[in-house]
């Protein structure tokens, strides 16, 4: 029974860093689009966010959430 509770922990744990890694990869995606094409206004704070974006990814790995959902590409 306490071995069934620990699996279903780690398989929550995975699934949330899976989500994290989707997140850090969409997230540096976006940023560098709207980066490019974004008005000079926000850069700084769109620089922020892909240094936070690439911070997941460094964390959770860019290609888990890729593995974990079987997203192809």
């Amino acid at each position: 029974m306490i071995l069934d509770y620990y699996s279903r922990v780690l398989d929550g744990v995975e699934f949330l860093i899976a989500v994290g890694s989707l997140v850090g990869l969409f997230g540096v995606i976006i940023g560098f689009i709207l980066f490019i094409f974004g008005s000079t206004r926000y850069r700084l704070r769109i620089l922020f966010f892909i240094i936070i974006s690439c911070l997941l990814l460094i964390a959770c790995g860019w290609a888990t959430g890729l593995r974990y959902f079987h997203i192809r590409i």
